[in-house]
């Protein structure tokens, strides 16, 4: 398998696409479960979602979680730019933001800075010691700017399966 993410695109038929759809609403849903869903029978179902796995379609399985429910009140996005002279070390960087539990995504951007991170902690204190104390004393990060989440207005929704 390539090493990039990257994946070619390969169009869905009209069986995997309903096979992907009601993973993403449904994902505890059992394979006979799946099967009736979507007009087939479970071996073939089976079949079909373990070939969707295999080619990287479906890239897992987990449990949406509420953080306000774990205590986890404040929500950020924090934009984090590296000092010029500092590229050298972005892979090891990158593996420092994210080896953080709080750093729940973690992606490189273009624009004014170099990473947007989505990061909870458990109120404001927290977010404080979280930027200070840990990510802005990764060798090479330059600067750091926080935004607050206010309010969620739409939250993770399924990829759209067209």
């Amino acid at each position: 398998m390539p090493t990039s993410k990257r994946h070619a695109r390969s169009p869905l038929d009209a069986i995997d696409r309903k096979i992907v759809t009601t993973l993403q609403r449904a994902g505890r849903a059992s394979n006979v479960e799946l099967a009736a869903k979507v007009h087939l029978s479970a071996p073939q179902c089976f079949r079909r979602t373990r070939a969707l796995e295999e080619r990287g379609v479906i890239t897992g399985y987990a449990a949406r979680v509420d953080p306000q429910a774990l205590g986890y009140d404040v929500t950020a996005y924090v934009a984090v730019s590296i000092a010029g002279d500092q590229f050298n070390r972005v892979r090891e960087i990158e593996r420092e933001l994210a080896a953080y539990p709080q750093v729940l995504e973690c992606h490189a951007v273009s624009g004014d800075h170099d990473y947007l991170l989505k990061v909870v902690a458990y109120d404001l204190k927290d977010l404080s010691q979280l930027l200070t104390d840990r990510l802005m004393q990764i060798q090479g990060v330059d600067d750091v700017r926080s935004m607050i989440a206010l309010e969620e207005i739409k939250p993770p929704s399924p990829v759209p399966v067209e």
